[in-house]
């Protein structure tokens, strides 16, 4: 984590948070996060994130204490990383992480560095379905009440509903390629409306495939060719194994889903 932060704006280091600012947040996880990719300054997808950002904070208006509306626009959320990006630990050109957490009448804006990606591609060999059940409306929101989801990175996990259908991996969706089709979990699986899964949904049919949102039972594995997982800092990276099985397309669903990605990138910022 990098030192420079801001609240509501105003530019700050780490250590001189305080806690009594953000207590329902820490002690009930009753707030919403955000975190996007930050290209040499420049923040990728900020107004879709601050979007579903502002949905989330409207879907649970009489729990969560929103900051300000006017801190929530795009402009608001420029100027106050430009600001931060100011610095002597970053610079103006910074790439990496950017997360927003919204809470207590608070917006804090932090700050990491970029992750190394994994070149070999994701290993997802742990099945979880005992947490995930149909149409659970608080999956598909960005919460800090995050633990079912943190306590599993790492471990190459993969949730799936109470009917044996794939929902998400801890930290992103999961695009599978068929035979036939490219298909991604609905959001009632459930799993959270991803920036970049919006993305790639937009974009349509990929190499003459039509891309779907449905359920997909996890008993059908045998039929899957490629897996994807989307998220809006590693983008498109390919799961190369998935309970066990090897995936041999998933290097090249991830380089078009990305190429996609990228492409949408420059046109909205």
């Amino acid at each position: 984590m990098i030192d420079t932060v801001a609240v509501n704006g105003e530019v700050r280091r780490m250590q001189e948070l305080r806690l009594g600012d953000f207590l329902q947040s820490f002690f009930f996880g009753a707030g919403f996060f955000e975190t996007f990719l930050i290209e040499e300054g420049t923040p990728w997808f900020l107004a879709r994130h601050l979007a579903r950002l502002r949905t989330s904070l409207a879907a649970y208006a009489d729990t969560v204490r929103a900051p300000p509306a006017p801190l929530l626009e795009p402009e608001a959320v420029l100027d106050a990383l430009r600001r931060c990006l100011a610095v002597e630990d970053m610079g103006p050109r910074f790439t990496g992480v950017g997360k927003l957490v919204a809470g207590d009448g608070q917006l804090l804006l932090t700050f990491r560095h970029r992750p190394a990606p994994v070149p070999e591609g994701l290993v997802l060999d742990q099945l979880e379905s005992r947490g995930y059940r149909r149409g659970d409306p608080l999956a598909t929101h960005k919460s800090v009440s995050y633990l079912r989801q943190y306590s599993h990175l790492g471990r190459g996990t993969v949730f799936a509903n109470e009917h044996g259908e794939w929902c998400e991996a801890p930290n992103g969706n999961l695009f599978f390629l068929l035979e036939d089709a490219v298909v991604t979990p609905p959001v009632e699986a459930p799993c959270l409306p991803g920036i970049i899964r919006a993305v790639v949904v937009e974009a349509g049919p990929w190499e003459g495939l039509p891309l779907e949102e449905r359920a997909l039972p996890v008993e059908q594995r045998a039929r899957l060719q490629g897996c994807v997982l989307t998220n809006s800092v590693g983008l498109a990276q390919p799961v190369s194994r998935l309970l066990g099985q090897t995936l041999p397309h998933s290097t090249r669903l991830a380089q078009g889903l990305r190429a996609r990605v990228e492409a949408r990138a420059r046109q909205e910022t």
